[in-house]
């Protein structure tokens, strides 16, 4: 399967991939200014954006291959990796499998466990369910500040801050992607993320946000553990998505950690 994908900048190679529910628009607030020394390639995984879903059953290391295929196919063995939610455990799975240099995983999917994972499950059902419902109002929601803090206070620390149109189309992409469904079932089925066994020469930076009501912060100390050296960076006054909330910090943590 050939991802859809948008590469800007130049300069050595840096991969992003986006969560669940995202697509390559997902980094609009730091493609830019990583564009300014790097090579950026945005990547839509299966099943979102303008890649198709996956022919056979989805699950999160089906995904990984893709993009793992997506990475030899396009000559990119050893290229740096940031990814966020679903998109920094495929980082962590690519680090794994040694097809991934300096990798920075922000709040990645892949460590919670027990009621941890049920929250997650749920509270994530019932958005999708709640933002399909109310689709036809979603350009008044998102345009609101009020009606969008209610919307996406477990997303995000700063929501009545964040751009109208970056809101409403993530949340259309949510909801409506036809991989959301699938790819959430895979997330919720308790599969953790497999670590390394030793360091690597190359950085591992997991960053997390102390607000993370989707990926709580004590999964967190799991992921640094799961990867021998990794620097743990936390990120104060920010939920889910770092590079909404704070695009600041995380440009300088990327560029910083990916040398």
């Amino acid at each position: 399967m050939e991802l859809h994908h948008v590469r800007t900048g130049s300069g050595r190679p840096l991969l992003l991939i986006h969560g669940l529910g995202g697509s390559t628009e997902t980094w609009s607030t730091v493609v830019g200014e990583l564009a300014t020394q790097r090579e950026v390639i945005t990547v839509d995984l299966p099943g979102f954006g303008r890649t198709p879903t996956l022919a056979g059953q989805v699950t999160v290391m089906a995904l990984a291959d893709a993009v793992a295929d997506f990475v030899t196919g396009h000559g990119l063995d050893g290229v740096d990796v940031l990814g966020n939610s679903l998109g920094g455990q495929i980082a962590l799975e690519l680090k794994r499998r040694g097809l991934a240099g300096n990798v920075v995983a922000l709040d990645p999917s892949g460590f919670a466990r027990g009621a941890e994972l049920r929250m997650f499950r749920v509270s994530l059902r019932l958005s999708m369910k709640l933002v399909r419902l109310l689709s036809p109002l979603l350009p008044f929601l998102a345009g609101n500040p009020v009606t969008r803090t209610l919307l996406l206070s477990q997303f995000s620390a700063r929501p009545w801050a964040l751009d109208r149109e970056l809101v409403l189309r993530e949340l259309r992409s949510f909801a409506m992607s036809e991989g959301s469904a699938p790819t959430l079932a895979a997330l919720s089925s308790g599969t953790e993320q497999s670590g390394m066994s030793s360091g690597s020469p190359d950085p591992v930076v997991i960053g997390w946000g102390r607000r993370d009501w989707v990926l709580l912060p004590p999964q967190a100390k799991r992921a640094a553990l799961a990867f021998p050296g990794a620097e743990l960076h936390w990120f104060a006054g920010c939920g889910h998505l770092p590079q909404w909330d704070v695009p600041d910090q995380v440009t300088r943590l990327v560029l910083r950690a990916t040398g």
